[in-house]
């Protein structure tokens, strides 16, 4: 990791507190000051104030004082009170509703203010919102959920669990989602999940999206988007839906921001911020993250080799390891509102990890007394450098003074490298010399143009283009007395990989009475791939285009009931590794090999929704089917190679990824949300389903029936003193294929949080996985094999994490009145 980089986030640190001494709300060192100076634009004005309760004459601390411009349709501006509840909000001159709104207190509305000078609108004085009271203390504790046509959005809030954790952490928190053990997302139980961050594909993400996501500071996201029935908008990519990640970003004027700083056991440490700044039209934002961790894991396999009529041959291998994460990543950008109907914006993503990772491998060889005949000690130290530039330009226009009339273009190109090196090292004696070079270039295009047709109706044409070109040179260099290597053709290869998919949709939605509201898309998607195998001259193209349709439908049953229902066809194109037929070694006897011939997948699902709202009671959950076509699934094969270990010839065993026929996948969720009181609540998720696979495999019969499930449950408990106790249980039921038998996962994490210096700081304590319990132990069988393994890729660990808001509001308020969950049944791209 560059000392450069360390270096320039504490110093951006140590600005951030500086600054943090600035008054909220407006950039005037003091909110009682009316007079401007003679540099400031005319066309700038300063409105000031002060908010206080009602009741008690006390002022109100963050406030919200929102200017909203019905010309423009939206809110031109804001701000938030002072510890004096005092405010000074630089704005445009013109005429505005004036909105003065708190947590829990009656909004007041100064209706078609005409702002012409610098002006002192006077004392607010709020009175307490009883029947809001009980809303707002369940919008403090508990994420929340809003319903729209084509997605369900999850506000992260105060969950416990996750501070001072990962996005990964917090992806695994979120109903429907879940992370095994190697830190895979699924949806539903399905990996083909298609992950954007701010509805983009991000170098925040890289070449290795798994590693990145356990390296990104869980409190860099705002919410995250669930979209299980995607609407033509989306890409077309990811058969079990999209994860859309938002990233937070302020637009209050002013300075605000927070900074959080947090150690653990086993040895970690990370500190991260995000500060925004908005001076007039100009908003500044940046959210940066240093982290340093040890993640210690282990594995153990057990195999059986079938001899025929001779006796069959036993081999235990046993890995540890040793991995250490240290990663910078930094998000900034600045967003200037040109006019009151158009904004540019550019932006700046800057990723770079050093990661090491010491894997001691040691293999046994038995007979079938049990008698040990060898035993065989590979080290295999593996360092990997990883660094990511994205540059990013969005500009967003809106017509006639209708901020639901726009055209927005995103232009993005992104630059990643990766270079991991190891020297395995065999009883002492270096043997081979592994490394793999990647580069890769990405380029976005992206237009989007929306005209609102009527009351209700929407219609919106686009087009994206994505542009990959990814360069991975791997070498393998072979020695027998640990001096003299040679590079070994049949493993080495330099792979040239590109994918061009450019995409036109349409789509148009409208609502029939209250009630009924329907969203109807198309998307065509033309693929071109090309698989150029350098080291053997081969030469692969593939060019196809197909048509995805989407239905999204909504029913508003009564208040507290809606009913969707989705459509949507999808794709899964195979990866670049899945593809490159050289294999890659994770060890002397087991090798991972694409497979050139590999086609993509596609499939056709169907969703259907439901919610309901019973007091204090609230039920989520859907049915849902899928059919897919030339699925992907992984065999474990016999190469008819053999490896020398301990100077006996070992079998080989190949795992490749193959099309089998057809794959049916149907089942059910359901999330419920319980408050009996202030101080008490719970959250459950339950999914179920069953997934059928039919297909042959080179005269080998892989058909497979799995009935699979998962179970998440949440408990929040305030305890004296304000501190805030939290509890989550998980468990994966166990699952099957073809080829494997995986036996269930239990897992449970325990947190402890208190609010300090009047709610601007927090302090968190978490445990995760208390019991040491989140192992994959998985059964494998074959014509020519059977094993039994076990993987364990985190140990128990310990965290605590302090966090500092300065003129920023918590997560709770942030949120507003609203945030306790939106069911209109909108549509949005």
């Amino acid at each position: 990791m560059s000392k450069n980089m360390f270096t320039v986030l504490l110093m951006s640190i140590g600005i951030n507190f500086l600054l943090a001494q600035q008054t909220p709300g407006g950039i005037e060192s003091s909110p009682k000051t009316n007079t401007p100076d003679t540099a400031v634009d005319l066309k700038n004005v300063t409105v000031s104030g002060k908010v206080v309760e009602k009741d008690t004459g006390q002022p109100l601390e963050y406030a919200t004082i929102s200017f909203y411009s019905r010309r423009a349709n939206k809110v031109i501006t804001g701000g938030i009170t002072n510890e004096q509840g005092e405010f000074s909000i630089r704005v445009q001159q013109g005429v505005y509703d004036v909105r003065i709104e708190f947590i829990a207190f009656k909004t007041i509305t100064l209706e078609n203010r005409d702002i012409q000078s610098n002006e002192n609108i006077g004392v607010f004085a709020l009175e307490i919102d009883a029947e809001s009271l009980d809303e707002v203390e369940i919008i403090a504790e508990r994420t929340t959920v809003e319903i729209k046509l084509d997605k369900k959005i999850y506000n992260v809030g105060r969950d416990l669990t996750v501070r001072g954790g990962t996005v990964s952490d917090v992806l695994d928190n979120v109903p429907s989602v879940s992370v095994d053990v190697e830190g895979n997302v699924s949806l539903r139980g399905n990996d083909d999940v298609r992950i954007l961050i701010n509805g983009k594909p991000s170098g925040l993400v890289g070449l290795n999206s798994t590693d990145a996501l356990r390296q990104l500071p869980a409190e860099s996201i705002e919410r995250v988007e669930v979209i299980t029935s995607p609407s033509a908008r989306y890409d077309a990519e990811g058969s079990a839906g999209i994860l859309n990640i938002i990233l937070r970003r302020s637009k209050l004027q002013g300075l605000n921001g927070a900074i959080t700083i947090s150690g653990g056991h086993p040895t970690a440490a990370g500190v991260s911020g995000n500060i925004n700044f908005r001076y007039g039209d100009l908003n500044v934002f940046n959210t940066s993250s240093y982290n340093y961790r040890e993640v210690p894991g282990n594995s153990f396999t057990d195999t059986e080799f079938f001899n025929g009529d001779d006796p069959s041959t036993f081999i235990t291998e046993e890995r540890e390891f040793d991995r250490l994460r240290k990663s910078f990543s930094t998000n900034t950008g600045v967003e200037w509102y040109v006019n009151e109907t158009s904004s540019l914006t550019a932006s700046l993503v800057y990723r770079d990890s050093d990661n090491e990772s010491n894997t001691t491998n040691i293999l046994d060889e038995f007979d079938g007394s049990g008698g040990l005949i060898n035993r065989t000690l590979r080290f295999d130290p593996e360092n990997e450098d990883d660094k990511t530039v994205q540059y990013s330009l969005n500009y967003d226009k809106q017509f006639g003074g209708d901020s639901q009339h726009k055209l927005t273009v995103d232009f993005q190109f992104e630059d990643s490298q990766e270079t991991e090196l190891s020297l395995i090292e065999q009883d002492g004696i270096d043997v081979e010399d592994v490394s793999t070079i990647e580069n890769q270039d990405r380029i976005l295009l992206q237009a989007d143009y929306v005209k609102p047709i009527g009351a209700n109706g929407q219609f919106e044409l686009g087009y994206r283009g994505n542009f990959l070109d990814l360069d991975t040179d791997y070498m393998v260099l072979f020695s027998e007395d640990g001096n003299n290597f040679e590079l070994s053709t049949d493993l080495s290869n330099n792979l040239l990989f590109s994918q061009d998919v450019n995409a036109f949709y349409s789509q148009y939605g409208n609502k029939l009475g209250e009630k009924f509201s329907y969203l109807f898309g198309l998307r065509m998607e033309n693929t071109r791939i090309s698989i150029n195998q350098v080291t053997s001259n081969d030469l692969e193209k593939k060019n196809y285009t197909q048509l995805f349709p989407t239905v999204n439908l909504g029913l508003e049953l009564s208040e507290d009931e809606t009913l969707t229902l989705g459509f949507n066809r999808r794709i899964r194109r195979p990866r670049s590794r899945f593809i490159n037929p050289f294999p890659s070694r994770s060890s002397a006897t087991n090798l991972f090999q694409g497979n050139p011939d590999l086609d993509p997948s596609l499939s056709s699902a169907f969703d259907l929704g439901y919610l309901r709202r019973l007091g204090k009671l609230t039920l989520n959950g859907s049915v849902y089917f899928q059919h897919a076509t030339d699925v992907f699934n992984f065999v474990s094969l016999d190469s008819g190679d053999t490896a020398i270990v301990g100077g006996t010839e070992v079998p080989v065993i190949i795992r490749t990824p193959v099309n089998l026929a057809t794959n049916d996948r149907y089942g059910g969720e359901i999330t419920a949300t319980f408050r009996p009181n202030r101080v008490f609540n719970i959250n459950a998720n339950f999914n179920l389903f069953q997934s059928i696979t039919r297909g042959d495999y080179e005269g080998q019969n892989f058909d497979a029936e799995n009935l699979s499930w998962f179970a998440r449950l949440n408990a929040k408990y305030t305890l004296p003193g304000e501190i805030d106790w939290q509890t989550r249980l998980f468990y994966r039921g166990p699952s099957e294929t073809a080829q494997s038998k995986n036996k269930g996962i239990f897992s449970t994490d325990l947190a402890f949080s208190k609010d300090l210096f009047k709610d601007k700081a927090s302090l968190a304590f978490r445990v995760s996985d208390i019991f040491n319990s989140r192992k994959r132990q998985s059964e494998s069988f074959t014509p020519t094999f059977n094993s039994d393994s076990e993987f364990q890729w985190r140990q128990r660990s310990f965290n605590l994490s302090f966090t500092y808001r300065f003129n920023q509001k918590k997560q709770r308020e942030r949120n507003g009145r609203n945030g306790g969950g939106d069911d209109d049944l909108e549509f949005e791209g």
